[in-house]
Parts: structure tokens; sequence; C-alpha cells
């Protein structure tokens, strides 16, 4: 092999066998991850890298620590997320959330077992804390047709004689997604299931500190693409033949462009569209002169989420007066909540304090005041006074814990919205904002 060729598969030739991450400094590398530009781009913001390996042990002892606590054999684990988060790989990722292929479990011991896609169990190997690697996992009727219960008795006895192994005579095991015919062979084992989310939920929602670096990283990287999405927008809205979808695709290139993995929604609406909120992006012409309005829902680098909301005023013409006071509004509804976080504050008292918005914008306001995030948008949810639902997140905001704070401002039956949101970490002392992307000035009346 002559150098030219080595050289090419290199990330950065001039950064040794590894990267700052602890990923070899290899682009035939299995393992996915950054590309040079985001590693460029990072060491431009001065950021401080992830270690991947001492991010993957935190997240191996979160599980179990949690798996102790609640007395259980083991946990066994089918979302594409929670696998992520337990072994740091993917597998198809999207094809997965629809297709449960996968497959981990976690013993109460520490021991962890993959079941991947027959053809792929080298996609964990850069983990030692996967201690094997199987397939079988797949018991839905794609795959299995009409004898989905064989698979699933063989797949189960499988699951039990592990927790046999090494959890001892604890029969009690924590799922959290399971096709029918997989909870009914488990429980035919005698295992005792029980609902394994809200151990997942709850591990995932503390952050450590590689976790924290992975997610500045992966903030920079999405702010970077949607610094991108916003020059074409301004450039191209104009010349009167940018769709929404134009818009859009800026994002999702800018995200691939730095490692990312994908994008979970479709949430970008220009003008008149934006009013309600939710619809999704499409072929409509940006008109000179408008709103263009957007929420990231972006999986990100590291397989991170930033999730962040921004709303631009495209065009030359100044924005109507309604349209700035709205701004104005939302930019004050997340400070002002923003301002109550710290570590401590019970979520009920949050509530309790938390910014009233005017009668003409409460029946169409946003889903929930706050929400976490990690790898996706994640417990807890923090709800308006109106929707909150006694005992269903009776919890305090720790340090560790990463929140979007969100504002949707949409006047009933109006002909716009605006929406805002940011990432916030809760600290040892109280909070600190993750997302750096500025405002648009224009139509902050400035």
């Amino acid at each position: 092999m002559d150098t030219y060729f080595r050289d090419r598969r290199k990330i950065d030739p001039t950064r040794g066998a590894t990267l700052g991450d602890g990923t070899l400094n290899d682009g035939d590398r299995v393992e996915i991850g950054p590309t040079a530009l985001a590693y460029r781009e990072w060491e431009e913001a001065g950021l401080i890298l992830p270690d991947l390996a001492a991010m993957r042990h935190y997240r191996w002892t979160r599980l179990t620590q949690h798996i102790i606590a609640r007395d259980y054999g083991a946990l066994l684990m089918f979302d594409p997320l929670n696998i992520r988060y337990a072994t740091d790989s993917t597998n198809m990722q999207l094809w997965n959330t629809h297709n449960l292929f996968r497959a981990v479990l976690l013993c109460a011991d520490g021991y962890m077992v993959i079941w991947d896609y027959k053809s792929s169990p080298f996609l964990s190997q850069f983990n030692p804390l996967v201690r094997e690697r199987r397939s079988g996992a797949d018991l839905f009727y794609f795959d299995r047709g009409d004898k989905i219960d064989v698979a699933a008795d063989a797949f189960s006895n499988e699951v039990r004689v592990l927790i046999e192994q090494h959890g001892g005579a604890n029969k009690r095991l924590a799922v959290d997604k399971i096709m029918l015919e997989g909870l009914r062979a488990l429980e035919a084992q005698g295992l005792q299931i029980f609902p394994g989310e809200e151990l997942t939920e709850k591990a995932r929602s503390i952050k450590g500190a590689d976790e924290i670096r992975a997610m500045r990283c992966a903030s920079v990287a999405c702010e970077h693409a949607v610094a991108a999405m916003e020059v074409a927008a301004r450039e191209g809205v104009p010349k009167g033949e940018m769709t929404e979808d134009d818009i859009w695709a800026v994002l999702h290139a800018g995200n691939i462009k730095r490692g990312g993995e994908w994008i979970e929604t479709r949430l970008l609406t220009s003008g008149p569209r934006t009013n309600p909120w939710f619809q999704e992006c499409g072929p409509r012409i940006v008109q000179d002169n408008e709103i263009v309005a957007f929420d990231t829902d972006l999986i990100g680098s590291y397989g991170i989420c930033v999730d962040i909301s921004r709303t631009w005023w495209i065009g030359d013409a100044s924005p109507r007066t309604d349209m700035i006071d709205a701004m104005k509004l939302a930019r004050n509804h997340i400070q002002a909540n923003c301002a109550l976080l710290k570590p401590g504050l019970a979520f009920r008292d949050l509530i309790e304090q938390s910014h009233r918005l005017p009668a003409l914008y409460q029946k169409q306001k946003y889903g929930l005041m706050m929400h976490g995030v990690g790898l996706c948008d994640e417990w807890p949810n923090i709800a308006y006074p109106d929707q909150y639902v006694e005992g269903a997140f009776e919890h305090h905001f720790e340090p560790g814990m990463v929140v979007c704070v969100e504002a949707l401002i949409s006047p009933e039956g109006g002909d716009f919205s605006i929406k805002l949101e940011d990432q916030v970490l809760i600290t040892e002392t109280g909070h600190e904002t993750l997302t750096r992307y500025p405002l648009d000035p224009r139509l902050l009346g400035e």
C-alpha cells in the first residue's frame, strides 16, 4: 500500500494513531464518528473533546447501578437509543426503530451481551464492555413470518440462561420495548417482567463530564450547519426559487458533513404555514419578507441530540410590530424560565413559578415548557401548569441534567408563529445555556 493511499484513509494524518477523543485516526474504521471538518471547527472553538472510552464506562456504570438499585436481575433493551447508550454502537438506526432486530442484555454483575444483525456482529467490537455478540433478537413478522414464536422461544431461553449465570436466582427482568411474542416467551421462561423505560430514562438523565463535552461539540457542529442554512435562506429566498425543503436540506447536509446521523422531524415552515405550528416543511416557495421558523431535532456528532429552534425574518422590509412583540415575548419567556433553573429545584415548583403567557397565546402554546435531552428528547417532561399531571414527574433538577427550554408564540387565528428553543445544562450552582446561536435582531426590532 503506497503512502498516498494510506494517507487518504486518515481523518487527519498529522495527529498520530488516535484522535483527541480516543478514536482511531483512520477514515476506514468501523466505528462511526466526527469528520475532519468537525474536528477543525471544534479546535477553532477551543473545545475539549470527550474521552469516549471514559464516556462509555460512565454509561455502563450508570445502567448497572440503576439495575442493582431496583433489585433487577438484568435489563433487556431493544430501543436503538438505549442500545446506543449502553454500547455506543449503531446499526441502521432508523430502520431499527421500526424493525427491532437488535437487543442488549445487561446483567446485574455488569456482563453485557448484544444480539445484532446476523451479518454484522463486528459493529460493536470497538467497545470491550460488550462481552458477547450474538444474533436472533429479530422477533418481527417481516423477518420471522408465521414462526415468530419459535424464534422467541430460542431468544428467551438464551436470556434466561444468561441471567442465571450472571444474575443468580433473581428473575426480575426490566425490558424497555419488546414485541408481543417476545414478552410471552420471556414470561414462559419464568421471568418476572418490569417496565425498563423508567430505568433507562433516569439513568440517561444525568450526563457525565465526557457526555457534556460531547454535547458541546455536537452543539457547535449543529450551529455551524444552522448558519449555513441561514445563509442559504437569506441569499436564495429573494431570488424567488427556494422552497422550505431546499432550506431544510442544507441543515441535513451540514449535519452529515460533520459526522452527524439524522434529523427526527421536518419542522421548518415559512410565512402563514408557521401557524399553526407542527406543519412539516414542503415544496412551498418561501416569499421575500416572510418568517422562517424551525426546530432542529437533530441527532448529531457522537449521536448527541441538539434540539434548538430559531425564527428568522427573511427580506429587506421591516417585520410587523405584532411579530416583533411576539419575538420579544418568546425571548422573555425563555429567559424567565431559565432564570429559575438550579439543582434541587422540584419540577412542580418550577411549574408553579414559571412565566405565564398572555391569553392570546395560551391555546396554541407549545406542548410542554421544557424537556430533557441527550441522545434524543428524554425524561423529564416539564409541563405547563394547565397540562400538569399529578404524580407523573415528581422529581427535581440535578447537576448534569440538560433540558431544552421552549417558547412558541402562536396567536390563535394568526398568520405567523415565533418558535425559540435553547439547550441548557444544570450545573452545581445554577445553569449554563449551551445554545449560542443568536436571535434574529430584525425580529427583535433592533
